[in-house]
């Protein structure tokens, strides 16, 4: 797979993930729709502008856009929960990661484990 592949793979994996439509991105991206169809299939050469237009609508840290990793359901579920995260303040982060682990060590007592 060539790089606008890759990329267009991943914007349609995190807009998938935000449950956005091809319409919903390009309006907060500021773009047209037909245009996000022709990046996500890889037939468009986006420029750095737009592609910074875009990682800036999914509200994710660049180096979490640049993670070309296959399309696992493990990747589908962590796109989520960053995308999830990425609007949130420092404060309700902290206080999501306390409960999140409070949640796992739950867990882990229930399989019996320390």
């Amino acid at each position: 797979m060539n790089l606008p592949e890759s990329v267009g793979n991943r914007i349609r994996e995190l807009r998938k993930a935000k449950g956005w439509t091809q319409e919903h991105l390009a309006e907060a991206a500021s773009l047209h729709y037909s245009y996000i169809g022709g990046v996500e299939r890889g037939d468009r050469n986006i420029s750095l502008e737009t592609l910074e237009k875009i990682i800036a609508a999914f509200e994710v840290p660049a180096i979490e856009f640049f993670r070309f990793e296959d399309a696992t359901e493990r990747r589908k579920v962590l796109d989520e929960h960053i995308t999830l995260l990425s609007s949130k303040s420092v404060e309700e982060i902290a206080a999501l990661t306390r409960v999140v682990r409070e949640v796992i060590a739950a867990m882990s007592l229930d399989k019996g484990e320390k």
